[in-house]
């Protein structure tokens, strides 16, 4: 069984109950949600908008392959209502982003992992750091606890 890590989050409608219906769709398509992190606020990254994000940090037992749960997070997205726009970022009912597949690298046209901005986001540092500090990051050989002190970004990440 694979072990894999998610981040969820929106900021667009009812953001509460969007993190719910993304952790059940998880549970029925991708597998057990084994640990989650608390519920984080913060405002967006890399664009203006009104509305605040929430943010979740899971960790999923998975059978599935990384290209498969790549495409099984990107059907959850857009049965929650996400629209992809060609901008890179942009307000979103539900945004789901695999952080880490086991502990391993991988690098193809369609999928990178570990996520390669996680190290520059507090708001997904956090979380993480909340429910697995010690979890190497296979790129950088560091705990996730030393790459939040390292991280640049001091963006406020608000526990809920």
């Amino acid at each position: 069984m694979n072990q894999c890590y998610l981040l969820i989050g929106g900021n667009l409608n009812d953001r509460f109950a969007l993190l719910e219906m993304a952790k059940k769709k998880i549970l029925e398509s991708i597998g057990l949600i084994i640990k989650f992190s608390s519920i984080y606020e913060t405002a967006p990254w890399g664009f203006e908008s009104e509305q605040n994000f929430l943010n979740q940090v899971l960790i999923v037992s998975t059978r599935l392959t990384p290209i498969k749960l790549l495409h099984t997070c990107l059907e959850i997205e857009t049965d929650l209502g996400r629209v992809r726009r060609s901008v890179n970022y942009a307000s979103r009912t539900m945004d789901v982003d695999i952080l880490f597949y086991n502990e391993e690298i991988v690098r193809t046209k369609q999928i990178v992992i570990p996520h390669e901005r996680l190290h520059l986001r507090r708001f997904t540092l956090k979380p993480l750091v909340e429910i697995s500090p010690d979890f190497i990051h296979p790129v950088f050989k560091k705990p996730l606890s030393l790459l939040l002190q390292e991280c640049e970004d001091h963006s406020e990440v608000i526990r809920l």
